[in-house]
């Protein structure tokens, strides 16, 4: 799997380089601006981006503008964008690119290398990943708020959360020591009780979740 990895920090790009290498993905180029990113993606059409959201020259935020770009002109090419802190805004910015095959993961998930490639692997699958402490922050906002997330269940929050992160059912499942049947049924529930759209697709059920705890329509 050809990857392309945008990161303005040497280190980090070494560290990353190393890792993404023995996790069994092929790195075709490693850039340091956005500018070179949308360059090396039009060269190389790799299969995955992983991009830093600050680059330069304002540090601010190139990375996902041009992660936003990318998803627009090339929109099969899947993306994860890497940050040092939790920015809701630009989440939701990223998920709300046509179809999945889109990630948003604080850069300390970086040191749970099993998880981060298997992170990696599910977006160039076409899946949707969620960093948990972005969740964590919504599903807090939204417990403050008088929306009826705050009539769930311990166990339906569980359930939620990890919706949220866009892992499947099975996955969900597995993690909670769950029968798949139980889980059909709380997101059910969930569902019901927070007046989403049921959908089967993986990616629109994560936006419809993240824009419901964002408060937005």
């Amino acid at each position: 799997m050809r990857v392309v990895i945008a990161e303005d920090e040497a280190l980090l790009r070494q560290g990353l380089t190393l890792v993404l290498e023995e996790g069994g993905f092929e790195v075709v180029a490693i850039v340091g601006n956005a500018d070179d990113l949308l360059a090396a993606v039009a060269e190389h059409a790799p299969d995955l981006v992983v991009t830093d959201i600050r680059m330069p020259p304002s540090f601010t935020d190139e990375g996902i503008q041009a992660a936003l770009r990318i998803r627009a002109h090339h929109r099969d090419t899947p993306v994860v964008v890497l940050s040092q802190y939790v920015q809701r805004r630009y989440a939701v910015e990223l998920l709300e690119a046509d179809g999945g095959g889109v990630g948003y993961l604080l850069k300390q998930r970086i040191a749970d290398i099993p998880t981060f490639i298997d992170d990696l692997s599910r977006v160039a699958d076409g899946g949707t990943v969620l960093d948990p402490e972005v969740v964590e922050l919504m599903l807090h906002r939204a417990d403050g708020s008088k929306m009826p997330v705050r009539r769930l269940t311990p166990r339906q929050r569980e359930v939620l959360g990890l919706m949220a992160e866009g892992r499947s059912n099975a996955w969900i499942a597995k993690r909670l020591f769950l029968t798949e049947k139980a889980v059909v049924q709380h997101t059910s529930n969930i569902y019901d009780a927070m007046g989403l759209p049921v959908t089967a697709d993986d990616h629109r059920r994560v936006l419809a979740v993240v824009r419901y705890l964002e408060g937005t329509s």
